[in-house]
């Protein structure tokens, strides 16, 4: 029995033996030939879809409305103009329309049935009309619905259930399979639609798997971006179920990215920025980014570097003093006591320099915790009594456009450097304040005449990136940065457990949060270049010396060889197979 959509009947998509060219001009199959108003019609409607095969269509607004992960109906075949003797046979009509549409059902394994004879394949008129209005659109590009001849408006949704197969992704290569997730949308309007494929569960290939989770977490990050929290909810409830705390790096990294994407999805109550910024400022997560500097050889070691430039560059001065605007728990501090100690154990008969330290406390800062430094100081000076070196520590509390050498209490005679340690991040710029306390430090710290500038920071741009950047951005670091972590702590240790439970606080931060909220603002090393040149420092070329040194570091501490370093343009690349973490440079 016809039901006016031909395709039911003759089964779609079925790939069986058709017959011939002259079998269906002699009526083979079919008794009675179609009206030459049907054939002429049925004409114009294969032109069409061939057409649409071969050439893209432009898409309409309402294309970009939540696409949900409910299955896209299949498009009816038109009937095959049998009676033409045409050899454009009912085999490639189903292959033409397999090509357009993107099945998201299981094909049919079912042989394809025969039409009973006297049957006749006769599209309702409700199709005809859709055909008809179709055809007027696409060919003469009108803007408004409009209506058919027989008086029937097609109205927006029915448009969209007409254009939804015919604009779907071209067939997959040979060999993807139909679980796989869709591949990264090459614009915002084409997230929409890849997202709602990415609901698929993974591949059982653990290489694919993990493609396929970044994959979804990127297409989330779009759908997320265009406001399409439907698609980016679906999205997020396969996401959960792969996330894992405790699984292998990409795991950990889905629980990570998705806490952001929650939190973006969902910001604190009322708008209040006190608890982003309270969660980086607590005791706990003070704790965690030092156990990050000990665990992680990129941290340690670009610390380390730092280090080596300041002795390199007040060698043999018997007065040094160094200004710090991220002391931390002062590890990095007791690696330089001791190498100081070192250098002038190997020549007792030099006395060893009269060390000062000056830690500068912004009090308009969130990160402002004077007593804690206050601490610190007393730990490293009782350090360094041990050492046999003599250290004096000093707190000083002022914000960037008053520092000057009075405030910091410099004296003449004393070989003057400044630790730039992972604090330049951590300071607004441009984006956030118009008085760009960021950059005017660089300036008050320029007009110091330091010996040297030891700089370090986090190779991502969590700054001025829009959302859909900075996520891809921190889904690339720290996807290695927790890979990288297999290498050094054992997965179920309480002291990694912290050190990742930071890294989201960090990550939730520094992508979900916008304006002020948004205190952790990394940039990538060119920028930084251009911020230091641009408040008149020059880049100093590290010695061949230092970067030996930091390498057989790296060959002794490091118990696998992703770690990697690479010496370019004067700086110092610390990274987790290729990918840089952590950069230093020195800068005069």
């Amino acid at each position: 029995m016809a039901t006016g959509y031909p395709g039911r009947e003759l089964g779609y998509g079925v790939q069986a033996p058709m017959p011939t060219c002259s079998e269906t001009a002699t009526g083979g199959m079919l008794k009675r030939s179609l009206t030459e108003m049907e054939r002429l019609q049925l004409q114009q409607h294969q032109q069409l879809q061939h057409a649409l095969y071969l050439r893209s269509v432009k898409q309409r607004t309402f294309l970009a409305s939540p696409v949900s992960s409910s299955r896209v109906p299949r498009p009816p075949l038109p009937p095959a103009d049998l009676s033409s003797g045409s050899c454009f046979s009912l085999a490639s009509s189903n292959l033409m329309a397999s090509g357009v549409a993107r099945s998201q059902e299981t094909p049919f394994s079912a042989p394809m049935t025969a039409v009973p004879s006297g049957a006749e394949i006769r599209p309702s008129s409700v199709m005809r009309n859709r055909l008809q209005e179709l055809e007027r659109r696409l060919l003469l590009d009108e803007e408004e619905d409009a209506v058919s001849d027989s008086g029937s408006a097609v109205t927006t949704a029915e448009w969209s259930e007409a254009m939804q197969p015919l604009i779907t992704r071209v067939p997959e290569p040979a060999g993807v399979g139909a679980n796989q997730l869709s591949p990264s949308p090459t614009n915002s309007s084409s997230s929409t639609v890849s997202s709602s494929a990415s609901c698929s569960p993974p591949s059982s290939s653990a290489a694919a798997a993990a493609s396929s989770l970044r994959q979804t977490l990127l297409d989330t990050a779009a759908a997320v971006a265009d406001g399409n929290f439907e698609a980016a909810s679906a999205n997020l409830a396969v996401l959960k179920r792969a996330a894992n705390h405790r699984g292998d790096a990409e795991q950990r990294l889905t629980a990570v990215m998705v806490a952001a994407l929650l939190s973006r999805m969902n910001p604190a109550p009322g708008g209040s920025s006190s608890h982003p910024i309270a969660e980086l400022c607590s005791a706990e997560h003070f704790v965690a980014t030092q156990m990050l500097y000990e665990l992680s050889p990129c941290f340690k070691l670009a610390l380390i570097a730092a280090n080596l430039a300041i002795l390199e560059a007040t060698k043999d001065e018997p007065r040094i003093h160094i200004i710090d605007f991220e002391v931390g728990h002062g590890g990095q501090y007791a690696a330089l006591l001791y190498a100081l100690a070192d250098r002038h154990r190997l020549s007792a008969a030099v006395r060893p320099p009269i060390l000062r330290i000056t830690a500068v406390s912004d009090p308009s800062s969130p990160f402002n915790n004077g007593g804690n430094v206050s601490a610190v100081g007393d730990r490293i000076e009782k350090l360094a009594e041990r050492a046999g070196l003599t250290v004096r520590f000093n707190v000083v509390h002022h914000r960037a456009a008053d520092l000057d050498a009075a405030a910091l209490g410099c004296e003449p005679g004393e070989a003057l450097a400044v630790n730039l340690a992972f604090a330049l991040s951590r300071i607004p710029d441009e984006s956030v304040s118009p008085a760009n306390p960021r950059d005017e430090l660089l300036r008050r710290v320029r007009a110091l005449r330091p010996r040297v500038v030891a700089l370090v920071e986090q190779e991502i741009n969590t700054n001025t990136a829009a959302f859909a950047g900075r996520f891809a951005e921190a889904c690339a670091h720290y996807g290695a940065l927790l890979e990288s972590l297999d290498a050094t702590a054992a997965r179920d240790s309480g002291e990694r457990a912290r050190v990742e439970a930071g890294l989201v606080r960090r990550a939730v931060n520094s992508v979900a949060r916008e304006g002020g909220d948004r205190v952790e603002r990394c940039e990538v090393f060119g920028k930084w270049r251009a911020r230091m040149r641009m408040a008149g420092f020059d880049q100093v070329e590290l010695g061949p010396a230092l970067v030996e040194s930091i390498k057989k570091r790296l060959a002794a501490v490091r118990s696998n060889p992703g770690f990697t370093i690479a010496e370019e343009a004067g700086r110092i690349a610390f990274g987790w197979k290729g990918r840089a973490l952590t950069v230093a440079s020195t800068w005069r």
